[in-house]
């Protein structure tokens, strides 16, 4: 979270003062949530549906539902929504609906991703 604070300019103070979390409703400091949507990208191109094969990420919507905490695991589901043809794109657009899940088996995140994927070669 130090890394993600520094790179992206965001250091408030939940994320990166325990002092400051013990204070707040959650108790203790929680991960960045746009941190928590990075590790999500990241997850799903290991899945292997992305890599190789995607052209651009166009567009997302998303809801941060619930806090991840330090020592969290989380995991990725992703399933194919929708398909749009864009041939004048060299492939298709292909919408995911995403979730991210923790190792109690809520969801902390979730919405869809619109994913340019390439067309295969003819």
């Amino acid at each position: 979270m130090v890394l993600f604070a520094g790179l992206s300019g965001d250091y408030t103070q939940l994320h990166t003062d325990e002092e400051f979390a013990r204070q707040t409703p959650y108790g203790r400091r929680i991960a960045h949530g746009a941190l928590v949507l990075s590790i999500a990208t990241g997850l799903a191109a290991r899945l292997g549906f992305i890599e190789g094969t995607a052209l651009a990420f166009r567009e997302l919507t998303w809801k941060f539902s619930l806090p991840v905490f330090i020592g969290d695991t989380v995991h990725v589901k992703a399933v194919c929504k929708e398909l749009k043809p864009m041939p004048r794109l060299g492939g298709g657009l292909v919408i995911f609906d995403v979730c991210v899940i923790n190792q109690e088996g809520k969801t902390v995140q979730r919405g869809d991703w619109h994913v340019l994927v390439a067309s295969q070669p003819k």
